[in-house]
C-alpha cells in the first residue's frame, strides 16, 4: 500500500512503485485528452467517461505488465482504444470498418485534403466507421504518427493510411451536423422532472422512493458501489455554493444538469446520467468531479427555458 498523501511513500523505491509514480502523474496530465478522444469514438461525453474509468482501472491492474522502457501515454491510449472498440461491439455497432480492416492494407490512390482540425472535425466522425474514426482522431487531431496509429490500433502503416485517406475523403462530402435528438418516452421524461423537482427541495425521503434498493453509485473518480453505502445525498445538501438540478438533453440524450449560480444566471457545471427501468431508478451516475466532461458536449438544451 502506498499512501500518497505521506512524502517517504512518495519516495518509495522499487519498479513497481516507479511505474506507480509515473501512472499517476501520466493519468493526471492525459485524463482530459483520454476522454476526449473516448467520447468522440462512443459518440458520447458520458459513455466516454465510463469507459475511461473502465480503461484506466485495466491499466493500473496490468501496470506489473507494462515495459517502462517504453512511453506510458501511448499504453494507456491503447487500453483505451480498445475499450471503445469494446464498447462500440456491445452496443451493436457492427460496420464496414471491421470487415474493411480484414481485407488487405493499400493506400488510395486518391490524396483528399487534410481537413481543418477542432470541434467540427470531432463531431463529424461520428459518422465514420470505428477503424476510420479512431485514425481521423489520432492523426488530425491528436496529432500522433502513422506509426503510432498502427501500433495503437494493432494495424500496419499501410492499413492506417487507407483508413485516414477514406476517412478524409468521406469528411469532406458530408454536410454540416445536424445535432441528433432521441425519443423519450413521457413516462421516462415525467420520472426524470420528477427527480428533479424532488431533489431540489432536499426531499431525500421521497427521492428514494424512486430509487430502487439494490441501485448503484458512481461518482466518477471517487465512488462506485450500492448508493445505500454512500453519502450521496448528504454531499449536495452540505455544498455551500448555490446549485440546482434540472432536466436537459445534451447531445441529444435526457439527463440531469447541475446548474451553478454564476451572478444572476444558472449555467450547466456537471451532468448526471440516470438509467431506469421499469420505472425505478437503477443507476446514477455522477461525473461533477469530472470537469473536462462538459466541456466535450457538442450541445445542452434545456428543458425548462428559465
Amino acid at each position: 500500500m502506498i499512501d500518497m498523501d505521506m512524502p517517504r511513500d512518495r519516495e518509495a523505491p522499487g519498479p513497481f512503485e516507479a511505474r506507480y509514480l509515473a501512472f499517476l502523474e501520466t493519468i493526471t496530465q492525459l485524463r482530459p485528452r483520454l476522454h476526449r478522444y473516448c467520447s468522440r469514438m462512443t459518440g458520447s461525453a458520458m459513455d466516454g467517461e465510463d469507459v475511461v474509468q473502465d480503461a484506466l482501472f485495466e491499466a493500473y491492474r496490468k501496470l506489473e505488465q507494462y515495459d517502462d522502457r517504453r512511453p506510458l501515454g501511448p499504453w494507456l491510449f491503447r487500453i483505451a482504444h480498445n475499450r471503445c472498440i469494446d464498447f462500440l461491439r456491445r452496443r451493436g455497432v457492427r460496420v464496414e470498418a471491421e470487415t474493411a480492416s480484414i481485407g488487405p492494407d493499400y493506400v488510395m490512390p486518391a490524396n483528399p485534403p487534410v481537413l481543418g482540425v477542432g470541434r467540427a472535425v470531432e463531431q463529424l466522425v461520428m459518422s465514420l466507421p470505428p477503424k476510420e474514426r479512431a485514425c481521423v482522431l489520432l492523426k488530425d487531431v491528436f496529432d500522433y504518427t502513422l506509426e503510432e496509429i498502427a501500433e495503437l490500433v494493432s494495424s500496419t502503416v499501410g492499413g492506417v493510411k487507407a483508413a485516414l485517406n477514406r476517412g478524409r475523403a468521406k469528411l469532406g462530402d458530408l454536410p454540416e451536423p445536424v445535432p441528433s435528438h432521441r425519443e423519450v418516452s413521457s413516462e421516462l421524461t415525467r420520472l426524470l422532472h420528477l427527480y428533479v423537482e424532488r431533489f431540489n427541495k432536499h426531499d431525500w425521503d421521497g427521492l428514494r422512493e424512486l430509487i430502487r434498493a439494490d441501485a448503484q453509485l458512481l461518482v466518477a473518480d471517487r465512488f462506485a458501489g450500492p448508493i445505500d453505502e454512500a453519502p450521496y445525498f448528504k454531499n449536495y445538501e452540505r455544498m455551500k455554493a448555490p446549485w440546482r438540478l434540472a432536466v436537459a438533453e445534451v447531445d441529444g440524450e435526457v439527463a440531469v444538469v447541475v446548474l451553478r449560480q454564476h451572478k444572476d444566471e444558472w449555467r450547466p457545471a456537471s451532468v448526471v446520467r440516470l438509467e431506469i427501468i421499469d420505472q425505478r431508478i437503477v443507476r446514477i451516475a455522477d461525473y461533477g468531479h469530472c470537469p473536462w466532461v462538459l466541456p466535450a458536449v457538442a450541445s445542452v438544451l434545456m428543458a425548462d427555458a428559465s
